[in-house]
């Protein structure tokens, strides 16, 4: 294992490395949370689809597959559609806003006193996200060097915490780029051919299996049409994926670069589904099917390919892990404690500084969650609930219906947020039921306030209109940069 422990270490150093050159081009609140909004199609295309493509797209996916076979691919394929309905439908518009949350969104759309409210639950989805991608750690460490769920936690966490705080998104950025090409080597490029072929070949997989594990709809139509609205329409609306929208130079390579980071979703999940077939192949009986990915790489990879997958399964959870904790971070200052506070800082340089203090205690945060916590598919169950049953109505109400109000707003994150938890008490929190009425009853909420309410004041949507065009918006970039290709 010596040569795969030097893979890992190097990836790792580098992680921390370009943590430390991001510190020295995060000079002020652009460039910090959303790099200067000068990212190009190719950096951007690979840094969404890294972030999108998380530890419970790699890791869970193949175990979706190993249960499932081909239809397995499902959960990390709904994603990928959200990720191209929102570049083609809405990133063009939402990068042209010039904001830094979904909350001044609201704000600017509803005239103000949505923020507090929409920002208090948006941190709930980005914390629980960072949480369970950080829960992920776990896995790979055990495999990597034997240590104990909390060290591997703690280790994982930490430098994912140390070279965000340092760069904010810039760092964040260049170490997804980094993320996305170890991924697309070691998943695609290494062990998807290499556990077919161990499986015996396309033909073998289909004689050993039953024949629905190559039905595309084995998974059965309820379960695919809750990937539908939790993950597709969760794409839609995340702080975590509008944060790299905003990155984008231009509206065009919002639209353009996140087609092809959604095309890319689309692939990755085949893929995953393909390798945990094989893996039903090699190993029938795992007690869990998430132990199918590390299973495979361990028994199955040589030396120095075995290190560099498990490296491409770090990058996936890393790159979910920092994006959501910037994320967090994020919301938490600007949406939450700067309202409540009352003033903003007082120039740039204390923006950064805020804005990194907050990506450290939320770090902090995420660590401490993620030990106490030991379901990760009940803790992403949770923050994908209460992110589409809270907010999906009043955000794509206000991208799409002009007579909706801020009272409408307002409600339907209230009633849609606290039905979701409700009936997750009582129906449980991986039922379907808590999605399904949560978010019928926020859609019902906001129409008929929205109705029985003054509609929003004409100057209010004027301004907001000038905005979506790209006009009025505040001058976020201080001196000129090349932006990177």
């Amino acid at each position: 294992m010596a040569v795969d422990y030097t893979v890992i270490v190097i990836y790792l150093a580098g992680m921390l490395a370009m943590g430390w050159w991001g510190m020295r081009r995060a000079q002020s609140k652009s460039e910090f949370l959303v790099a200067g909004r000068r990212l190009g199609p190719a950096m951007y295309s690979g840094t969404m689809a890294a972030i999108v493509l998380g530890g419970a797209s790699t890791i869970g996916g193949v175990g979706l597959g190993y249960q499932y076979g081909l239809s397995g691919a499902w959960m990390v394929f709904t994603i990928g559609l959200g990720l191209l309905a929102l570049s083609v439908f809405f990133s063009a518009r939402i990068a042209r806003l010039k904001v830094y949350t979904v909350s001044e969104m609201l704000d600017l759309r509803y005239g103000g006193r949505a923020g507090v409210i929409s920002g208090v639950v948006m941190w709930a989805y980005t914390l629980m996200l960072a949480v369970t991608s950080t829960i992920a750690y776990a896995t790979i460490f055990d495999v990597l060097f034997d240590v104990n769920r909390t060290v591997a936690i703690v280790l994982g966490g930490s430098i994912v915490v140390a070279y965000s705080t340092l760069g904010g998104m810039w760092s964040i950025t260049l170490t997804d780029m980094v993320q996305f090409v170890v991924k697309t080597i070691g998943v695609l490029l290494l062990l998807l051919p290499i556990a077919v072929v161990k499986a015996g070949g396309f033909s073998e997989m289909r004689a050993e299996l039953p024949t629905e594990y190559f039905d595309p709809l084995g998974i059965g139509g309820e379960t695919i049409f809750t990937y539908v609205l939790i993950y597709t329409f969760g794409m839609l609306i995340g702080q975590d994926i509008w944060q790299r929208v905003f990155t984008a130079r231009s509206d065009r390579t919002a639209k353009w670069g996140g087609t092809v980071a959604g095309t890319y979703c689309l692939v990755y999940a085949l893929a995953g589904a393909v390798i945990g077939t094989a893996a039903k192949v090699l190993y029938p009986n795992l007690a869990s099917a998430d132990d199918a990915f590390a299973t495979i790489v361990k028994d199955e990879l040589p030396v120095g390919v075995r290190g560099l997958v498990l490296a491409a399964a770090l990058a996936a959870v890393m790159s979910t892990s920092s994006g959501a904790l910037i994320a967090c971070a994020t919301v938490a200052n600007n949406d939450i404690w700067s309202r409540l506070r009352g003033k903003a800082a007082s120039g740039e340089r204390d923006e950064v500084r805020g804005n990194r203090a907050f990506i450290l205690i939320m770090g902090l945060a995420v660590i401490g969650t993620a030990i106490a916590i030991d379901n990760v598919v009940e803790a992403l169950t949770v923050a994908y609930n209460l992110l589409v049953g809270g907010l999906l109505v009043p955000i794509l109400g206000g991208l799409l219906w002009k007579r909706g109000t801020v009272y409408g707003a307002l409600a339907s994150v209230v009633v849609g947020g606290l039905a979701v938890i409700g009936l997750m008490a009582g129906y449980g929190i991986l039922a379907n039921e808590p999605i399904y009425y949560g978010l019928l009853s926020s859609l019902a909420v906001y129409v008929i306030v929205s109705l029985a309410t003054p509609a929003t004041d004409a100057a209010v949507l004027e301004a907001w209109r000038e905005r979506l065009a790209g006009r009025g918006a505040p001058e976020l970039v201080s001196e000129p940069v090349p932006a990177p290709q």
